[in-house]
């Protein structure tokens, strides 16, 4: 009993995820005009439409649209996807995030086979692959995980694959599980500073995660570069990004993506505002400066932006520094 009760998540309110009330002073107002650097075309090309009819009907998910991405035209028309595993349905509640909250009730044993075979149909180079929080899983979901690797690998052998995994509560045999199935990419987000965790990320805790990032190092060794990401956008100060930065590098994190928290809806948490694409240029040199092997940081910059190009970057540089 006292285990189930370890597992079980009490989140914020499912129906305000950013503690309701009013906006904060000074904040963004939710329908105020945005900045000229984050305007992008409404996604619509023909290659989106085709990817989108070929997603649905295999009944898949995923956190391009779930999580309301920003680039998600860009990306579809390049024939890449970010795909989203174990349902649609989080138990967290992040004042952040757009992915609905609640009991799951997904439970697909097809699921890895039928991302597989999506991505074989799209021709990728670079899978990535996320889920939703399963806290009510005994795995927290890593199985399913380990499932999609090993179908990924068995029908497209030169696909790279890239995970985006929960924190696993900081069980270290959950993420073994997956470890052991040496993915190119091992990704968990930070999200943000630590001073931010109790209003956005409440039931996570920044240090639990960078310990997972460490763990996933020491166990993959140099077969899996490791990687993690934050938002601006929520009250952080640029000497406390700097700070988290080398948290991280310090844990063994190897590559960085940056970009703007944009609100998702007038539930969620507000922009505290708009950091301009100059000082998303100061946090990447600093980052590199602190010694990280890839560095995207940028308005829409999301972790898995253009990710197969972080990687090779990354692997470059390695590479470079051995020669």
């Amino acid at each position: 009993m006292g285990e189930v009760a370890e597992r079980i998540h009490v989140t914020r309110s499912r129906a305000k995820p950013g503690g309701g009330g009013a906006d904060a002073e000074g904040a963004v107002p939710f329908r105020g005009r945005k900045p000229p650097w984050l305007k992008v075309p409404a996604p619509g090309g023909a290659t989106y439409r085709r990817l989108k009819a070929m997603i649905h009907e295999d009944n898949l998910h995923t956190v391009c649209e779930e999580a309301n991405c920003p680039n998600v035209g860009e990306c579809w028309e390049r024939g890449t996807a970010t795909f989203m595993i174990l349902g649609d349905v989080c138990t967290r509640r992040c004042g952040f995030c757009n992915v609905k909250t609640g009991k799951p009730t997904w439970n697909d044993p097809l699921e890895p086979l039928r991302v597989a075979n999506q991505v074989k149909r799209m021709g990728l180079r670079h899978a990535v692959i996320t889920s939703v929080d399963r806290d009510d899983l005994p795995d927290y979901g890593a199985g399913a995980f380990v499932g999609v690797i090993r179908s990924i690998r068995m029908l497209s052998a030169d696909c790279k694959v890239e995970v985006l995994t929960p924190d696993f509560r900081g069980q270290e045999m959950p993420l073994a599980k997956v470890i052991h199935e040496r993915p190119d990419v091992f990704n968990h987000n930070v999200e943000t500073v630590p001073r931010l965790y109790p209003k956005a990320r409440r039931g996570s805790d920044f240090l639990r995660s960078c310990r997972v990032l460490r763990m996933a190092k020491e166990m993959g060794g140099e077969e899996v570069l490791t990687k993690s990401g934050l938002m601006v956008g929520l009250g952080e100060e640029h000497e406390e990004m700097l700070e988290a930065f080398q948290v991280l590098r310090d844990h063994g994190v190897q590559v960085l993506t940056v970009g703007q928290y944009l609100r998702p809806t007038e539930s969620h948490l507000p922009v505290a505002r708009f950091w301009h694409p100059d000082e998303f240029a100061a946090l990447e040199a600093a980052a590199y400066e602190i010694g990280f092997e890839s560095v995207a940081a940028g308005p829409l910059v999301r972790s898995s932006y253009h990710a197969d190009e972080s990687a090779r970057e990354a692997l470059e540089r390695r590479a470079g520094q051995a020669a």
